[in-house]
């Protein structure tokens, strides 16, 4: 018997996500199924419930609780793979403009840019010399990753021992497979030599991720290690009187604006 249980399906579309190593799609998908499990109170939903109201109710419930539009699209886009997977497959009745009154669209909710002088005060790590460690720490590596022409933070954590010689780094973006090459400036390098993994048994340049880890287990070190970077940088957009917090995408955005 065929099933026809949204989220069930959904469940299954997360799992054979995992299985293709689509680990960051899959974390997307498992967060927009939390969300709208909790919407909803229950854990399950056949999919002839699935009607357009729902679907706005569940948008002013997403807004409500705080997410942006571009959280809200993202959700939303997702929902609707999930359900014109099932179509293809004739789980779901096929439903035109079903999520047409529903923001699935882009906005720039949040600026990434800052005024060059803010950049300025942001790549100066004196700023953070007699704060705590960890606040050092995530400054600096911070700074490496503009030196670097914008290194995402994926592609630092992930970054081999190997990947280092001398002063040329050579190692592949994690998000698409593509090589990349850098000459690494002496600041980037005296940046590196502080923070840089000690353990000369250790694969990775830095302590970020865990060792002889499956890549599902360190997929979820990654993003824990992602958002307490990210809440660093908030603390330090606070230190440094900013407007508005900063993230690790300022880096790459400031890279690519230069």
């Amino acid at each position: 018997m065929k099933e026809k249980n949204f989220t069930r399906f959904m469940d299954t579309m997360i799992e054979n996500l995992k299985t293709g190593n689509a680990l960051g799609t899959a974390h997307i998908y498992q967060a927009s199924k939390n969300a709208f499990i909790t919407f909803l109170g229950k854990e399950e939903i056949h999919f002839r419930q699935i009607k357009p109201e729902l679907l706005k109710r569940f948008e002013y419930f997403l807004r409500s609780r705080g997410n942006s539009w571009n959280t809200v699209s993202t959700y939303m886009r997702v929902l609707r793979a999930v359900y014109n997977r099932a179509v293809d497959r004739k789980l779901a009745p096929y439903m035109p403009r079903l999520f047409k009154k529903v923001y699935t669209g882009t906005r720039t909710d949040i600026k990434r840019a800052l005024r060059p002088e803010d950049m300025g005060r942001l790549l100066n790590t004196q700023s953070t010399r007699k704060q705590t460690e960890t606040l050092r720490r995530t400054h600096q590596l911070f700074v490496l990753m503009f030196l670097l022409r914008g290194l995402p933070f994926v592609d630092l954590a992930y970054l081999q021992k190997t990947d280092l010689d001398g002063n040329t780094l050579t190692y592949h973006r994690h998000k698409t497979g593509s090589p990349l090459t850098v000459t690494v400036p002496k600041e980037a390098m005296d940046i590196i030599d502080e923070w840089k993994n000690t353990d000369p048994d250790a694969t990775y340049l830095f302590p970020i991720l865990e060792e002889n880890e499956k890549s599902q287990d360190n997929y979820r070190v990654y993003q824990q290690a992602l958002r307490t970077f990210n809440y660093q940088l908030a603390k330090l957009a606070n230190l440094l009187g900013f407007n508005s917090n900063i993230s690790s995408y300022v880096a790459k955005h400031h890279t690519i604006s230069i």
